[in-house]
């Protein structure tokens, strides 16, 4: 049985996540969808990243195995020539029969764009904040992160999470004209984690927190305790390193 790589991208403005569900449209059924009349067979398509609704993705990473012997620029030509235009697959690799796509991956990293000014073009795509932010008081925060903490604080209950550790490799605020991004590389995410800390280092940002106050937050272990999770439309999956 032959193992298939994709790397694609999408806009997830109109969707209610990658994973498959019945509440709407989602990224993975919109996939599976094609491999399984292109191949014709049943295909179990495998994300490296989960993203949340409304959230984007520039470099997800997926995988499939198959008894197709089509070809892996025929594979890629039929995604690209049948999935809807907010879904746009990169390339189709054959690789080792035991490559995961979410299990092998040793990183991912994501960016939040935010934008100081309203706009009605590309609004899907950043996340307008009115007040004026310190973005040095940010990456004083952004820094502590750095190395391996409990994220408790910063994710939605989940049971079957055996443990909140993350190893943070990257973390930071830059400012190009008047948008902020954030950028932040880890071993791994939990649910809902990225947009916490946004929203925390905002907070921070705008005065509303004072700095001495953010290790007792992580500290405290408890999503109550941390910022507002913010919007999804300003989240995007960049990368995912094997």
């Amino acid at each position: 049985m032959r193992n298939i790589k994709l790397t694609l991208e999408y806009d997830g403005t109109d969707f209610v996540g990658w994973q498959s569900q019945t509440n709407g449209r989602n990224v993975q059924d919109e996939i599976t969808k094609v491999l399984d009349q292109v191949l014709q067979e049943p295909i179990t398509l495998v994300g490296a990243g989960r993203t949340d609704s409304g959230v984007h993705a520039r470099g997800q990473v997926a995988n499939f195995k198959t008894n197709s012997s089509l070809g892996v620029s025929s594979i890629l030509n039929a995604l690209n020539g049948t999935l809807p235009e907010d879904i746009y697959v990169h390339a189709a690799t054959e690789v080792n029969e035991k490559f995961h796509a979410r299990f092998d991956a040793r990183e991912r990293l994501y960016k939040y764009y935010i934008s100081l000014i309203p706009s009605a073009i590309g609004r899907q795509y950043h996340w307008y904040v009115k007040y004026d932010l310190d973005l040095s008081c940010m990456n004083e925060v952004a820094a502590m992160l750095l190395g391996e903490h409990d994220f408790e604080s910063f994710t939605k209950a989940e049971a079957l999470v055996p443990h909140h550790r993350c190893t943070i490799l990257k973390s930071e605020w830059t400012k190009t004209s008047t948008m902020p991004t954030y950028e932040i590389r880890a071993n791994r995410f939990l649910h809902g984690m990225v947009r916490a800390l946004v929203g925390t280092m905002v907070d921070i940002g705008r005065g509303y927190i004072p700095i001495s106050a953010f290790e007792n937050i992580m500290a405290a272990k408890d999503r109550r305790k941390a910022g507002m999770a913010v919007p999804p439309n300003g989240l995007f999956l960049e990368e995912v390193t094997y």
